[in-house]
C-alpha cells in the first residue's frame, strides 16, 4: 500500500509539473504559425525581384520564400542576396529556361554557388548543384541545401552563420558561339527550422551583413567610422542569434524528471528498508 501510495503521489507531481512546460512548447509554433510573414506574401513589398545583379555589390535583395526571376544571356555572373539567421537549414533552387535548341551547338553546363557575407563559398549538404543541359533541353534545375546555420563558430572553420548569403548562377564551359544567348532564369530560397539541436553555446556579436566603411567628420576624439549596409533585409522577426533556444526547455524537463525520479527511488528504497514490527510477547 505505500509502495502504490508513492507511486501515485510521483506521476501526479510529474505530470503536474511537465505538463505546462509540454503545453507552452507546443503551443509556441501555433502562435508563430498565426502572425503574419512578410515573405510568405511577396505582394507585400510590390512583388518579387524581376532582375539580379552582376556581382556581389550589386546583387540582389530577395526574400525567404519569394520566387525572383531576371533576364539575362548566357556567359553573364547573376547575383541574389537573402538573409539566413542560426538554427536555419536554407535550399536555394534555381531554374534556368534555355535558349531554343535550334541556337545551341552543344550542351550547357549551369552552376549554382552560396556564398556567405564574408564572401566564403558554402559548400551543399544535398541537391544537384551543376548540372548539365543536352543539347535540346528546354531547362534546366538547379539545387543547394547548405548546412544549418549557426549562432557561433571557431575563427578557422568555414560554418555558415548569420547573415548575409549571395547566389550566384551561371553557365560554365561554354564556346565563343554560346555566349550571349538569352535565358531567363527563376530563384527561391526556403529554410526549414531546425531548433535547438543545432543550438551551440555562443552567438556573433552582430550578423554578418557586409557593409561600407565611410569616413564620418569627427566633432571628438572618440568619434568612429559610420559603416552603410550593402544590405538591408533581415529575417521577419529579427535576428534571432544567441543564447535562448528550445534546447533549454527539454534540459529542464530532463532535470525535473531525474529529480522526481530520485524522490521517488528514495521513497522506495526507504519504504522496502523499514523493520518489520514485532508483536511484544509473540
Amino acid at each position: 500500500m505505500y509502495i502504490r501510495r508513492v507511486l501515485t503521489t510521483t506521476a501526479f507531481m510529474l505530470g503536474a509539473t511537465v505538463a505546462p512546460v509540454l503545453l507552452g512548447v507546443s503551443a509556441a509554433p501555433a502562435v508563430a504559425d498565426s502572425s503574419p510573414s512578410a515573405s510568405a506574401s511577396p505582394s507585400d513589398d510590390g512583388g518579387a525581384p524581376t532582375e539580379a545583379g552582376t556581382s556581389f555589390r550589386t546583387a540582389t535583395e530577395i526574400e525567404q520564400g519569394q520566387q525572383a526571376t531576371a533576364s539575362g544571356s548566357t556567359g553573364d555572373y547573376l547575383y541574389w542576396s537573402f538573409p539566413a539567421d542560426a538554427g536555419q537549414r536554407p535550399t536555394v533552387k534555381a531554374t534556368v529556361k534555355l535558349p531554343e535548341a535550334s541556337t545551341r551547338s552543344a550542351a550547357e553546363t549551369w552552376q549554382i554557388d552560396v556564398y556567405d557575407g564574408l564572401r566564403r563559398r558554402q559548400a551543399c549538404q544535398y541537391g544537384a548543384q551543376t548540372r548539365t543541359a543536352a543539347q535540346d533541353a528546354t531547362s534546366v534545375d538547379l539545387s543547394c541545401t547548405l548546412r544549418t546555420v549557426r549562432a557561433w563558430s571557431e575563427t578557422w572553420a568555414n560554418d555558415p552563420l548569420p547573415g548575409t548569403y549571395y547566389i550566384r548562377l551561371t553557365a560554365t564551359g561554354l564556346g565563343a558561339s554560346e555566349l550571349g544567348l538569352p535565358v531567363s532564369t527563376e530563384v527561391k530560397v526556403d529554410s526549414k527550422d531546425i531548433g535547438g539541436s543545432a543550438a551551440v553555446d555562443g552567438s556573433l556579436a552582430k550578423p554578418l551583413v557586409p557593409g561600407i566603411a565611410t569616413s564620418a567628420e569627427k566633432s571628438d576624439s572618440d568619434a568612429d567610422s559610420s559603416t552603410a549596409a550593402l544590405s538591408s533585409l533581415e529575417p521577419d522577426d529579427g535576428w534571432t542569434s544567441g543564447w535562448w533556444s528550445d534546447r533549454w526547455v527539454w534540459t529542464a524537463i530532463g532535470g525535473i524528471l531525474a529529480a522526481l525520479a530520485g524522490i521517488g527511488g528514495y521513497a522506495l528504497t526507504r519504504g522496502a528498508g523499514r523493520p518489520s514490527r514485532v508483536t511484544p510477547g509473540a
